[in-house]
């Protein structure tokens, strides 16, 4: 009987973990300042390593435990307990009793090497107790003792412990490094793999070694010893560059309906339509990035990508990718909400296809702020600069007509302006009538005429604006205001005669719906003296009410009493009469002042006050 034997896989993430701190990828910071700390003998006793998940805090905790106690040990290197390491998941042991017994055990001295390190990992996941139960002991802890914390999430750890720690924050490990790392243990695994598809694996990576070693393990076991670009995007189910590429092609040749079969290919292999467009903008990005030499580093792709991108880059104009990048990223923010996803995703393409073939009006009504990259900047002009060029273009072609005039052409010319200021007299007129308030005629027309001539010079301002029919307004009330009061009159009226007009006038108010000025002008209580009106109020609000619709009131008496000289004189008064709040025992006093006879009463049904 034949039986298959197959050796034990260990995973790369495993395999591969960092035995020395030059092993460690893309924290050369943290591994150089750990290494002197120990050469120099200023390690702390409590440290926290924190970052995301991956990066290798566990491995340097690891490295940095046998380090310190290398020099001084006769045993295997490759044994953690005989350095006295022990690691402590705090996720599952995150209770009192669990950090009693850790604590217990800290006492005992190591029986090889200096130093017992304790390496507890996922700290925030103690709870508050244990955290108390721990603080006294990291706060000082035994010669022989070493606390190493690693977690994820530093903000849920309390800040009693962070202040006892010395912290390492853990960087994200760029592209270029894992892709590197990649690199080299394809190359010892005897693995042929192109660059892009590394270059793929460590952007899905997301800046964690852990994960992009686990994706490699994945994808070499789809694909064999040969890595290809075609079997990675396959495997991790991403859209290829070719994708954005095709896509890109087809908009700027406006085939929308090849472009809409391209994308149901899309939906059809499986992808999102967010991810489409996502990555769509991302593309339109990259393609901005790649016009300018400068910026071309910043593009996170292989070297044949790069260049792919050069090219495409050079045939697609900037305003496409300004206006591109905006469609793309309203359409990605919308999806969620849209109710018809695939239609709202077509839409968009059909949007950017069309960008290329829009009209010449489009164009010129479209603003522009931001410069393209190859773009040279012109001096800047002043505006008194462009102004002596333009008088001088205007005179000149002022000779140029008196000279070439005749009788006909400006007695034709004069009639045209004739027939132009009419039509600027209707156009204020109806523009008076539409609007609530009464503007004459005759300051609208004159308003438009001087807006004509100003336009003549080159000058760009609104005759009909609110800000001029405002002023405008105000001038003609200020001038039948002049008028009328030139008019002087010294008519006789007794205090009948004005207490009748100050009560029609009040009536009057009413009648229109007021009801706040009506109730303050008979709260006043006016009184004559000659052609003098006192009036008193208890408070600055009523005064206040009455001073703004002051014109309003004594034009009234002066049309009704015929009289000019009619004025206001309007005060304050503060004093109020004080009201105080009496119990039931004061009320009775009071009582009892005006009729004794109530304390009779009280005695004979024994009532209680």
């Amino acid at each position: 009987m034949y039986i298959c034997s197959m050796e034990h896989f260990v995973v790369s993430a495993r395999k591969y973990r960092p035995e020395k701190f030059e092993d460690v990828v893309g924290q050369q910071a943290i591994t150089n300042t750990l290494e002197k700390a120990i050469e120099q003998n200023h390690l702390a006793q409590a440290l926290l390593f924190t970052g995301p998940r991956g990066v290798g805090k566990t491995s340097c905790a690891r490295i940095l435990a046998k380090k310190i106690n290398q020099d001084d040990a006769n045993i295997e290197t490759d044994t953690d307990f005989t350095f006295n390491i022990f690691e402590l998941d705090a996720a599952s042991n995150n209770s009192v009793e669990d950090i009693r017994n850790l604590t217990d055990q800290v006492r005992i001295p190591p029986q090889t090497g200096k130093y017992k390190v304790y390496i507890i990992d996922e700290v925030h996941m103690l709870s508050q107790a244990a955290f108390n139960a721990f603080l006294k002991t990291l706060e000082e802890p035994p010669k022989h003792a070493i606390f190493i914390l690693a977690t994820t999430e530093k903000h849920k750890i309390i800040p009693t412990i962070l202040s006892r720690c010395q912290i390492f924050d853990f960087k994200r490990i760029t592209v270029g490094d894992i892709k590197t790392h990649l690199q080299k243990i394809a190359k010892k695994e005897g693995v042929n793999a192109e660059d892009d598809a590394l270059h793929i694996i460590a952007q899905k990576a997301d800046g964690a070694m852990r994960d992009a070693l686990s994706t490699y393990d994945r994808v070499v076991s789809f694909s064999g010893e040969n890595l290809t670009r075609k079997a990675v995007t396959e495997n991790l189910n991403v859209l290829d560059y070719e994708t954005f590429f095709t896509a890109t092609d087809l908009i700027l040749e406006n085939k929308i309906p090849d472009l809409l079969v391209f994308f149901n290919s899309i939906l059809a292999q499986g992808f999102d339509g967010q991810h489409f467009i996502g990555g769509l903008a991302n593309h339109f990005r990259d393609l901005l990035v790649g016009k300018n030499k400068a910026t071309i580093p910043l593009l996170e792709v292989g070297e044949n990508v790069k260049a792919t991108y050069a090219t495409q880059s050079d045939q697609v104009p900037y305003t496409f990718l300004m206006k591109g990048i905006d469609l793309a990223n309203t359409c990605d923010f919308q999806y969620k909400t849209s109710l018809n996803q695939r239609l709202h995703v077509e839409l968009c393409l059909m949007k950017l296809a069309s960008i290329t073939h829009s009209t010449d009006t489009e164009k010129k009504n479209d603003s522009q702020n931001i410069l393209s990259p190859n773009e040279v900047v012109a001096p800047t002009i002043t505006p008194s600069s462009q102004a002596k060029p333009q008088k001088e273009q205007v005179d000149d072609t002022a000779s140029n007509e008196n000279e070439n005039t005749n009788p006909v052409t400006e007695k034709a010319s004069t009639e045209s302006q004739t027939a132009s200021i009419q039509n600027t007299h209707i156009q204020a007129k109806s523009s008076a009538e539409n609007y609530p308030e009464d503007i004459s005629q005759e300051n609208l027309t004159h308003q438009k005429v001087e807006e004509v001539d100003e336009n003549q010079g080159n000058k760009t301002s609104s005759g009909l604006s609110l800000s001029a029919i405002r002023k405008k307004k105000q001038l003609i009330q200020e001038q039948e205001k002049n008028k009328k009061e030139d008019v002087i009159l010294d008519g006789e009226f007794t205090e009948e005669d004005f207490q009748t007009a100050w009560k029609d006038y009040i009536h009057k108010l009413e009648q229109k719906g007021n009801r706040i000025l009506p109730s303050t002008l008979e709260t006043g209580s006016p009184v004559l003296e000659g052609t003098i009106i006192h009036l008193t109020f208890p408070n600055n609000t009523m005064k206040e009410g009455v001073l703004k619709s002051q014109s309003k009131i004594l034009h009234f008496l002066r049309d009704r009493l015929q009289n000019t000289h009619l004025k206001f004189e309007i005060k304050v008064d503060f004093k109020e009469q004080k009201k105080y709040a009496y119990s039931p025992r004061e009320k009775y006093m009071k009582m009892l002042e005006s009729n004794p006879a109530l304390e009779s009463l009280r005695k004979t049904f024994d009532l209680d006050i």
